[in-house]
């Protein structure tokens, strides 16, 4: 067990509230602080949980649209048949045991000034600190010939559900012989392994079901996460069956013919069987429309808080928020660190309704891949702040080992399921 001033001490920010910017606490007295949260998935479950842990006096309302949370984290699994998608299915009953008002609505806007949070069933709920939580949402028309219309013959797969079981439903349906094309999209964006991971399993399904196919990526981006770690296993797994294309050469689309299910580059065209498309993101719709978002599209945050450097009283959480360098010295939008960016937040906002000094924060990521189901590679990065920046912590983490064994892999691959049952059941639980 944890006190709450220990809590504060561990995941809290480094400054009083004076120093903070925070929104201040409500009057003196029995009154209880209003904390909205909008958004139900790792940040914004996990941030809710650990305030009703902190101190049960805080009133904290969850409002999500969605009545379960679907996963992306293991949704690869489920692509390839390895898993079903209701074990990533999460509901929120877990948070209501804990004192949570969880309300089934949509957040269409955010008055900063008044402290208000407008939903689409027409009711405003009021707060004295706010969390934000909005996850990603798409670039569409960036590409020509592309759209969100185009998604249903073209799946991005990035928002689990339909797209996730739609996906699958290609793969079982296309020949023995065809070509699956991915394509990420530029960074930053959600879980930086994620469409390297699928590239895997896939290609795992393949050699299993439909061994004369080929899978071809075409990147934007001149490198990825754990790429090395990756093309090992490729090699080793999957001899020449994918074929990764970075930007520099070639792998750039840029027209979509979607009734030919053709891509085209500058110097291409591959024609697919099977075309899994990954727009380019940005900061969940509410970021947007509500000013939290800056013109990179994603929202900058205090590094000691998680708090909004353009509106106070309002912490980012999440994939939608700017935390740090550019890659690969940023913290990953990954559902890991969502989870340690809600205990700071958390910390932060407690710590400013007692009126206590908070020390430096210290974030965590770890991030597990699985190459096939028995195969689990991982990287793991620790961050702390200073002068207000955050600062990746190189030699406090590190990627699995080029030269580990075959029993190393194994391992990690049951570590990645074991994590996944952790962190779901912190988050919420």
């Amino acid at each position: 067990m944890i006190t709450r001033r220990e809590f504060i001490r561990v995941f809290g920010g480094g400054c009083t509230l004076a120093l903070g910017g925070l929104a201040p606490a409500r009057s003196a007295g029995n009154t209880k602080a209003r904390v909205v949260i909008i958004g139900g998935g790792f940040g914004g479950a996990t941030a809710a949980k650990y305030l009703r842990l902190l101190d049960p006096g805080i009133e904290v309302t969850l409002i999500e649209r969605n009545p379960q949370y679907v996963s992306c984290v293991l949704s690869n699994g489920v692509i390839v048949g390895e898993r079903d998608i209701a074990q990533l299915t999460f509901g929120y009953e877990g948070l209501s045991a804990h004192g949570v008002t969880v309300v089934p609505d949509e957040a269409t806007g955010i008055d900063p000034v008044n402290k208000t949070v407008a939903t689409a069933s027409g009711t405003a709920h009021s707060y004295d600190w706010l969390i934000v939580a909005p996850g990603i949402d798409f670039k569409w028309d960036t590409v020509e010939g592309y759209s969100e219309q185009v998604s249903a013959q073209m799946p991005h797969a990035y928002k689990a559900g339909e797209q996730t079981l739609l996906l699958r439903q290609q793969i079982e349906a296309m020949r023995d012989g065809g070509l699956v094309v991915i394509v990420p999209p530029p960074k930053p964006f959600r879980c930086p392994p994620g469409p390297y991971e699928r590239a895997s399993l896939i290609a795992n399904y393949l050699t299993r079901h439909k061994p004369k196919s080929k899978i071809i990526i075409l990147d934007p981006n001149s490198s990825f996460s754990k790429k090395a770690l990756f093309e090992q296993a490729w090699a080793e797994q999957y001899g020449d069956m994918i074929t990764w294309v970075p930007g520099g050469t070639d792998g750039i689309v840029q027209r979509v013919d979607a009734a030919a299910h053709t891509l085209y580059t500058e110097l291409s065209e591959h024609k697919a069987d099977v075309i899994n498309f990954i727009p380019p993101q940005r900061a969940g719709h509410i970021a947007q429309q509500s000013g939290l978002a800056d013109s990179t599209g994603w929202c900058p945050v205090d590094p000691m808080t998680m708090e909004s450097t353009l509106h106070q009283g309002i912490h980012v959480l999440g994939d939608a928020c700017i935390a740090g360098e550019p890659a690969p010295f940023d913290m990953p939008k990954s559902a890991h660190a969502a989870n340690s960016q809600a205990k700071v937040a958390a910390g932060a906002i407690v710590a400013a309704l007692d009126a206590e000094p908070i020390p430096q924060p210290y974030y965590v990521n770890t991030c597990y891949s699985l190459v096939n189901p028995e195969y689990g590679i991982s990287v793991v990065h620790i961050f702390r702040v200073e002068d207000g920046a955050f600062v990746y912590l190189k030699d406090a983490g590190g990627t699995s080992p080029l030269d580990a064994q075959p029993w190393v892999r194994k391992a990690e691959a049951g570590f990645a399921l074991s994590w996944f049952e952790n962190i779901t059941r912190d988050s919420f639980s």
